[in-house]
């Protein structure tokens, strides 16, 4: 992906020398350990970010310098995200006649608070709707690269964009309506509604794909793999079976692996927004 050296945008908020919980080393859970409670928190739904904290060093607390590679990814997140302002707002336009309100992204380290609650390495990059929102911690590249396979700069731009995609859905009223919705159903309804929500952004994250290619000329070879790749190793199933413990499609809350590259290559395809429709779809 064709980043460097292209403008930035004005709607990050970067919360990084703050301080809080830094990447301190663990006294109580091992490298390995603090994967299988991240990937069980993300696959359940759970918040494990006092068991993370548990194991901080006391001394990592406290507010940090950035280094050269933190200055770096935010430059490419920033960059990413300009990209995603000026695509929206054109889709809106000309597919919708809507105006598009682009979104603020946070950047932390360690953890940080937000109208949806702490948002932290356990947490992983999420939208947060009530202050319309995304919070990123970057160290999640590097455990996406690392420990998940999923390396490369388009896998962080597709994480980035389909945050972005939940605050498109926001912008349509789409959140509103299915977080309504969940709260009348049972519990593994309200699981495969998250599921559609979910598909539709990874989706509209390939829309984006779409017409970045085609309005900034940024998309290189190989780039569509890597964010098919990362859509491969954070589908449910998958994330299920890292964590050592058996796929149960009923407590799926992102959809499979397969079900995720396959709508991000929907959208991506299409660039249309109306392709992304997850909830006529008659297969997800």
């Amino acid at each position: 992906m064709q980043w460097r050296g292209r403008r930035g945008s004005e709607n990050v908020e970067d919360r990084r020398r703050l301080g809080g919980a830094g990447g301190g080393r663990g006294v109580g859970i091992g490298g390995a350990g603090v994967i299988v409670l991240l990937l069980l928190g993300w696959f359940l739904g759970v918040d494990v970010t006092p068991l993370l904290q548990q194991a901080q060093d006391p001394a990592a607390i406290g507010g940090e310098a950035l280094t050269a590679e933190d200055v770096a990814m935010g430059d490419f997140v920033s960059v990413t995200l300009a990209d995603t302002e000026e695509v929206w707002a054109a889709l809106f336009e000309e597919q919708i006649g809507q105006d598009y309100r682009p979104v603020t992204l946070v950047l932390f380290k360690g953890h940080t608070g937000s109208a949806c609650g702490g948002a932290s390495e356990a947490t992983g990059p999420f939208y947060c709707p009530l202050d319309r929102k995304v919070y990123l911690d970057t160290a999640f590249f590097t455990l996406l690269e690392e420990r998940m396979g999923a390396g490369g700069d388009f896998a962080a731009a597709y994480v980035v964009a389909h945050e972005v995609g939940h605050h498109v859905q926001n912008e349509l009223g789409i959140l509103e309506q299915t977080t309504r919705l969940r709260q009348q159903v049972s519990e593994v309804q309200a699981n495969e509604i998250s599921v559609r929500v979910e598909l539709m952004a990874d989706c509209l994250a390939g829309v984006w794909a779409h017409e970045a290619a085609a309005r900034f000329g940024s998309i290189e070879r190989g780039d569509v793999e890597e964010a098919m790749n990362a859509a491969a190793r954070i589908g449910d199933d998958t994330l299920a079976r890292e964590a050592g413990r058996r796929p149960m499609p009923d407590s799926f809350t992102h959809g499979t692996s397969e079900q995720r590259m396959r709508w991000f290559v929907t959208g991506q395809a299409s660039g249309l927004i109306q392709s992304c429709d997850t909830f006529r779809a008659a297969r997800l």
